[in-house]
């Protein structure tokens, strides 16, 4: 079982990070980002030193007294300075300012993950003594609300299914590259709304991470574990067709990868999201369908025909109960409604005819 790409993946990022430290922050938070390595990813890091950017070129661009430094003659003695406001003048700034020429907008969930990353630097220098004071400690989270899921449902699974198998209702341009890539895309497709498994862990897969004979396949989650989860018969009819083409060509000794693209190299998260949303704008055109949105469908669907939260959570790899129950709360009333059916006073237990 091959981790070569998630190494490879994780290479990357950490050589980013290398760089964003070299070139763009200041000498001591190189002592943060090693203090964190134990108990982060390399990608969760890297988001980390984006945002942390962020925030000190803000600080030499619109906080007066930092407007003689640049983002490395930052000193933890100068964050000792800030005030609760001038954090919070920050988060206010963020939720629409312009980068590169470009307008960036930040909803509550992106100011939050802002914040985090700021309150999580300045903690951990503060527990290490470097820095007494901690002018975030009174700075509140933005108040996230909860987003409606979107999901398909069963008449638009089918619909999305044809639209991949058929490609009725793509341009000719389309249709052409449908032709090449049918097989593939109802693989991976059905994989996505049968399994629930995240766009990272599908392009992730290797062809040696299949087995067919008890219907199980490797994934990698996140943080690095290696699970086995299973695919129902009706995926693997999907799944094997493109397997068995996959492993035929006999060119591609050297690519583990599994899921290809056109130029037969591993599929990147981008194409993957493509190919959805692609295919969905004619299947769902009212719905903004994304990969996440398919695991979604899948943890929906199994949530409503098992009822347990914590078989859901162990399939999605939620290390979080809470999270799953967040995500899927609304769908409690169906499960409680269908309960009630299942218990009778007299004899046999009422029909689910009536539902």
């Amino acid at each position: 079982m091959s981790k070569t790409y998630f190494n490879n993946r994780d290479a990357d990022n950490l050589e980013k990070l290398d760089r964003i430290l070299d070139e763009d922050l200041p000498d001591f938070c190189r002592e943060y980002f090693v203090g964190i390595s134990a108990n982060t990813t390399p990608l969760t890091r890297l988001n980390y030193a984006y945002d942390i950017r962020t925030f000190f070129k803000y600080l030499c661009a619109k906080v007066v007294r930092f407007k003689s430094k640049t983002v490395k003659d930052i000193t933890p003695a100068d964050i000792e300075t800030l005030s609760p406001f001038e954090i919070e003048a920050y988060l206010s700034y963020v939720e629409i300012y312009k980068k590169d020429g470009n307008v960036v907008k930040n909803g509550a969930r992106g100011k939050s993950r802002k914040l985090a990353a700021i309150r999580s630097m300045i903690k951990y220098f503060e527990k290490k003594q470097v820095i007494r004071y901690n002018p975030t400690a009174s700075v509140d989270t933005p108040k996230l609300r909860e987003k409606e899921i979107i999901r398909l449902d069963g008449n638009e699974i089918e619909t999305m299914l044809d639209v991949v198998d058929t490609g009725e209702g793509l341009t000719e341009r389309q249709q052409k590259y449908q032709e090449n890539t049918r097989i593939r895309d109802l693989a991976m497709v059905s994989l996505l709304l049968g399994t629930g498994i995240r766009v990272s862990e599908l392009v992730g897969i290797d062809l040696d991470d299949v087995n067919f004979n008890d219907l199980s396949f490797v994934v990698t989650r996140k943080g690095g574990a290696r699970v086995i989860l299973y695919f129902s018969e009706e995926v693997a009819g999907y799944l094997y067709d493109y397997y068995k083409m996959r492993q035929a060509d006999t060119t591609l000794k050297n690519e583990p990868a599994l899921f290809l693209s056109l130029q037969k190299k591993r599929i990147t998260t981008r194409a993957v999201e493509n190919i959805i949303k692609k295919y969905s704008l004619i299947a769902t055109p009212l719905k903004h369908i994304t990969p996440h949105k398919l695991r979604s469908t899948f943890g929906t669907q199994l949530y409503r025909n098992t009822g347990d939260i914590y078989v859901v959570a162990d399939v999605l790899g939620h290390k979080d109960v809470n999270t799953t129950k967040r995500h899927y709360a609304a769908i409690t009333e169906d499960i409680r409604r269908k309960a009630s059916t299942k218990v009778s006073l007299r004899g046999t237990p009422n029909s689910d005819e009536d539902e």
